[in-house]
């Protein structure tokens, strides 16, 4: 199995929430693109956790979350891929700020 605590959060958070949303989009069921998200999550976590503790895991993990949660009333103002693609950026570059840069 790969070592996957040597990859930046950031990119994995972003494949984690577009990766979700196609799955979820492609198949029509929603919990596995939720699964998808929760396991770069997961992993990710672990990272930040090294990084910052509790605080920063849960703060990220907090953001991570919001953000899906944000895409949807966002898709209904300005489109779903928009809406996916400005929810990433901001969680991604919240890991990168935070946790990644700091490594």
């Amino acid at each position: 199995m790969p070592d996957l605590t040597r990859v930046p959060t950031a990119p994995l958070l972003a494949g984690g929430l577009v990766g979700g949303f196609v799955l979820a989009q492609q198949t029509g069921v929603r919990p596995l693109g939720g699964a998808a998200m929760l396991g770069a999550n997961a992993v990710a976590a672990r990272q930040w956790y090294a990084v910052g503790e509790a605080p920063l895991a849960a703060g990220l993990t907090a953001a991570y979350w919001t953000a899906m949660g944000v895409s949807h009333p966002l898709a209904k103002k300005i489109g779903r891929w928009p809406s996916v693609g400005g929810v990433t950026a901001a969680a991604a570059g919240a890991a990168w700020l935070l946790a990644d840069r700091r490594r």
